[in-house]
């Protein structure tokens, strides 16, 4: 588990090479660029990194529910055409339905009042009709103007259909409500008008199903299209002059050798720079294989900085833990197993999804381990006397002692949190002993808590527990400022920033506390599978249907059960890492390495 170290690149070479220089760093496959043009007066104007009208034209088709039979072969197939095509059959069916949708609202309106055609305004001295639905009891409100002709032309119990006669719009507030926009087209018009846009949506929608038979043609070329947007991104952020082109970025040091090699072979300017402390170099962090689903567990929420550490590895470990401590059962720990060993080899197929599996095998492992430990296997413990029953070392019903388990296990976890912090901060002055000084405080807390919880101590826990808190505090206090003390004030201001250090003492409760939620998530569980099987055994005893309702209460019951533990168990799981874990450990946020790169396709 480590962060790649990296290197700041420049290369120069001739304008009149800038493609050929590109395309061989794209196939190079080894650089993060970064941007040396000018930032554009309207940066949504700026060429994408991916093909994003691509990825918009496939998921557009492959949504449609009828799909036509797919081509395999087209030797002159352009996949920007098709793109083209299949957007702009997107925006017809959208402004389509969008004027039916209007058409429906209208003829809705103009229905109430009859197939009529408006007069032209000549043919009215200049007045116009202006239509209203005014509910009866609003009838006394209309207004008693001479200027005004109002004509009531239908009535029911509900609403009077009034027409007003004048040259101007009446006043908003001189009339009882809106008035009705019924258009020029007589509801005839309005209603073939409707007819033909149905008609075009259907046409629109039959090309839709048409241009289907391009979507595995699409799939195939993503890769071309993806390497032609990656190139158009890339030439708009090198720097240009009359003669000369630049293109900068970072590279793992592991790869420089490759680098200089490719610089030769094409007569360019290489510069090789270390990076500095006020640089921002992309994250690359490098795990092995078989634990690297950790990292996709550390993406998730924020990638650290450069200039932090990688906690994958960790991460991969703790929540492997606290998912077994969630769900604390043996059996659903053999049931996940089942499903996972059916899919095992359609998981396995790329590297992603091979780091996956690894991950799924170890939260499986360790939550069958944890299960045997606890004595679950559905619900149900087994006989004391048994083999599993003398495999059970953890009572998850006794309180007391899962509370103090739970919370020795988070004071572990912060605890490493807080050394690896101390451990990057070892060259910063003194500031490294402060996070030392908050594993103090949590490592006599927990003492002083055990002093009082037991029945009979160890008469070394209280005072060795309030001299942990009281040397942790101090520590705090003392070096967790790097400010310098230069004149009285600076020492004001050093006490002040001690203080400030030390109030961190809440947040550290609360996190370690934070930690009991595996215990109460795990009883939970465990106290719904039990409940379930006792419903289960009740309705057993009823004559006729019972053993039927058992089943149905068995099989609904624990499937509802180990779908609430499983998400419990990861999005607890993950909570406890990406913020309380995080919050002690990382003090920088960081951007992922990006590889200007080629793309490959798996057949």
């Amino acid at each position: 588990m480590s962060i790649a170290v990296l290197k700041k690149v420049s290369i120069c070479g001739l304008i009149a090479e800038k493609q050929q220089v590109l395309d061989g760093l794209q196939e190079l496959g080894a650089l993060h660029l970064v941007s040396l043009s000018e930032p554009l007066e309207e940066p949504e104007n700026a060429a994408p990194e991916h093909p994003e009208n691509t990825y918009k034209a496939l998921k557009f088709l492959s949504a449609c529910p009828k799909k036509r039979h797919q081509i395999k072969q087209q030797a002159n197939f352009d996949i920007t055409e098709i793109v083209k095509q299949t957007l702009d059959v997107q925006q017809s069916i959208r402004d389509t339905a969008d004027k039916r949708d209007f058409l429906i609202s209208r003829i809705k309106e103009v229905s109430p009042w009859g197939d009529f055609q408006l007069p032209a305004k000549e043919d009215l001295a200049g007045y116009l009709l202006w239509f209203y639905i005014v509910p009866v009891a609003d009838l006394a409100d209309l207004p008693k103007q001479d200027d005004l002709i109002i004509e009531i032309v239908q009535r029911d119990n509900r609403f009077a259909y009034v027409v007003v006669v004048a040259k101007d719009e009446p006043p908003i507030n001189a009339m009882p409500v809106r008035r009705t926009h019924t258009g020029t087209l007589s509801l005839t018009e309005l209603k073939a008008s409707l007819d033909e846009t149905e008609l075009e949506l259907e046409d629109c929608r039959a090309e839709r199903a048409s241009l289907t038979r391009w979507i595995y043609l699409i799939t195939r070329n993503l890769a071309s299209a993806e390497d032609k947007a990656g190139r158009i991104y890339a030439e708009q952020h090198t720097l240009d002059t009359t003669d000369v082109f630049a293109v900068q970025g970072w590279i793992p040091e592991q790869e420089i050798s490759r680098l200089s090699e490719f610089v030769e072979q094409s007569n360019l300017a290489l510069l090789i720079e270390e990076p500095k402390p006020e640089d921002n170099p992309p994250t690359l962090m490098v795990n092995a294989q078989h634990l690297s689903a950790g990292e996709g567990l550390v993406k998730f929420y924020q990638t650290p900085g450069y200039w932090d550490w990688d906690p994958s590895v960790p991460v991969f470990f703790f929540f492997s833990l606290f998912f077994a401590m969630i769900l604390s059962d043996a059996g659903y720990a053999v049931f996940f197993a089942v499903l996972l060993a059916t899919s095992w080899n359609r998981i396995g197929q790329s590297s992603t999804g091979r780091a996956m599996r690894n991950l799924l095998v170890t939260l499986i492992s360790f939550s069958f381990v944890w299960g045997v430990m606890v004595g679950s296997y559905f619900g149900v413990a087994p006989a004391e006397t048994s083999l599993l029953g003398k495999l059970k070392i953890l009572e998850i019903n006794d309180f007391d002692s899962m509370m103090r388990l739970s919370v020795c296990i988070g004071v572990l976890h912060l605890s490493y949190a807080n050394a690896h912090k101390a451990w990057r901060l070892r060259k910063e002055a003194l500031t490294w002993l402060s996070p030392l000084g908050w594993i103090a405080i949590m490592c006599g807390g927990i003492l002083v808590w055990f002093n009082s919880s037991f029945e009979q101590p160890p008469s070394w826990y209280l005072p060795t527990g309030e001299f942990s808190i009281g040397l942790g505090f101090g520590v705090i206090f003392l070096f967790s400022s790097v400010r310098k003390i230069t004149k009285p004030t600076d020492l004001l201001m050093r006490i002040l920033d001690g203080l400030q250090g030390v109030s961190g003492v809440t947040k550290i409760f609360g996190d370690v506390l934070s930690y009991l939620r595996l215990f109460a998530l795990g009883l939970a569980g465990s106290s719904l599978a039990l409940t379930f099987n006792n419903l289960a055994m009740q309705a057993k005893e009823v004559e006729g249907l019972g053993l039927l309702y058992c089943l149905l209460i068995l099989l609904l019951g624990h499937s509802l059960n180990i779908l609430l533990s499983l998400m419990s168990c990861v999005v607890h799981g993950l909570r406890l890492n990406v913020i309380e874990f995080f919050n002690w450990g990382l003090t920088d946020e960081g951007y992922p390495y990006n590889t200007f790169s080629k793309k490959e396709i798996s057949e």
